[in-house]
């Protein structure tokens, strides 16, 4: 299954060059697991209610292509693993027929006093 999640450069995400500034890319790809998290259900208001809290554990990324202000722009999202503390999603942002980035997400749960915790049943029932 992929995700997918459209998205316009503005130029508050460009940097002098008229580039989008590295660390936004980031931002776009955390807006599209959100994106992706609400679409599956999952009530991310109530988790943290109940103490649990999604958090990044490591990120790997390859920039490939600049992208520019007014681009359109789509992240695709997909599961590459998933087990029932972590899951790793594969996250790539094209334009057009061109990818720009790419990276390896790797997501876990914590809890109270930042302990781990195991992801949501919804998420630990998926099949890959």
């Amino acid at each position: 299954m992929i995700h997918r999640f459209s998205l316009r450069v503005y130029y508050e995400d460009t940097d002098m060059a008229g580039i989008v500034y590295y660390a936004n890319y980031l931002r776009f790809i955390e807006r599209a697991r959100s994106d992706w998290v609400r679409e599956m259900g999952i009530d991310q208001l109530a988790m943290k209610a109940d103490g649990l809290v999604f958090a990044v554990r490591r990120i790997e990324a390859d920039y490939l292509a600049p992208a520019q202000f007014e681009d359109v722009l789509e992240v695709r999202t997909t599961i590459e693993a998933l087990t029932p503390a972590r899951m790793v999603m594969g996250q790539e942002v094209w334009r057009g027929q061109t990818c720009l980035f790419r990276a390896v997400v790797t997501i876990v749960c914590i809890g109270a006093g930042g302990k781990p915790a195991r992801l949501p049943a919804k998420l630990r029932s998926m099949t890959l």
